[in-house]
């Protein structure tokens, strides 16, 4: 444990280091090591509130593992990014990850904090418990085979794609009236929506409102994994207002989205929810979506000092 030296990020220099030992991880895991918004604060220099760790072994140079925390919401997330070689508990390099984690975070107000776990070995187990985290939400990844069933297919909406520039700052309402309440995907400004749309994978064709006497209503923002074999097509974000809600606006405009990844031959459709989203899981099972894996949150409160 001695051995292990955690350094907070200061600048851009260490990103290649880290996204090589992201892709290391990923392909060992067979799954993401970062969600989407920690890599694109990673990539893009972070925001206000982001803080990154770096870990490697006194007089070593070589980057063994990486931590993020940011704030959104009120609330904190943190990310764990360990090389498979150094995940032994004995080695203490995610436990030193997340205990420097929590410290910042105590030392930057406190607050509710989750972690996602990206691979749940007894190591990082052990580093969460001792650092008195306790398991929380388990969030499912379901799919189904596209295209639709055409009775299926045929309840749709109408919906129009998103316009750049033009429907920024009423999605961007939308979008955070919705998830008023959530860590991740409230809160947006519109830096955040444009790092989005910097990303490759954007494609404005895919990202469909629509839209009750000229007011939004609802949106479905698809994302296409094409390097994926076969192709996956995610349900990235689905909203609807409020106000609409209870009426199957989300459940159509979702159809609508579903049609359009099978329109782009996209052979798979995926999404994530909340296991205990009993309505949105219910809703997708009606749909033809199974689930393929569940992640699971680690959850602590922590205090300032």
């Amino acid at each position: 444990m001695s051995d292990v030296i955690v350094s907070q990020r200061t600048g851009e220099e260490e990103i290649e280091k880290i996204a090589n030992l992201v892709n290391v991880v990923e392909a060992f895991d067979k799954h993401k090591a970062l969600g989407d918004h920690a890599w694109l604060d990673l990539v893009h220099g972070g925001r206000k509130g982001v803080y990154g760790f770096t870990a490697h072994y006194k007089n070593s140079s070589q980057l063994i593992g990486y931590a993020q925390v940011s704030k959104g919401n009120e609330n904190w997330a943190l990310e764990i990014v360990v090389h498979p070689s150094e995940r032994s508990p004995t080695k203490g390099v995610t436990k030193a990850l997340v205990d420097r984690s929590v410290d910042a975070i105590s030392k930057n107000g406190g607050g509710h904090v989750h972690v996602w776990l990206a691979q749940s070995g007894d190591d990082i187990r052990f580093a969460l418990t001792s650092a008195k985290f306790s398991p929380g939400r388990r969030l499912v990844q379901m799919r189904r085979p596209l295209p639709l069933e055409k009775e299926l297919s045929m309840t749709s909406i109408e919906t129009r794609p998103f316009e750049s520039g033009k429907d920024d700052i009423a999605w961007l309402d939308l979008n955070n009236l919705a998830f008023s309440n959530h860590p991740e995907q409230g809160g947006w400004t519109e830096e955040t929506l444009a790092q989005r749309k910097s990303e490759p994978w954007f494609d404005p064709n895919g990202f469909l409102l629509s839209f009750i006497d000229d007011e939004m209503a609802a949106f479905c923002w698809t994302k296409i994994h094409a390097d994926n074999r076969p192709a996956l097509g995610e349900i990235y974000v689905i909203g609807v207002h409020p106000k609409y809600s209870g009426h199957g606006l989300g459940r159509r405009i979702c159809v609508s989205a579903l049609n359009y990844l099978a329109e782009q031959s996209v052979p798979i459709a995926m999404l994530y929810v909340d296991q205990d989203n009993t309505r949105a899981y219910r809703m997708y099972e009606h749909l033809g979506f199974h689930p393929d894996h569940i992640d699971r949150a680690y959850i602590r409160d922590v205090q300032v000092p």
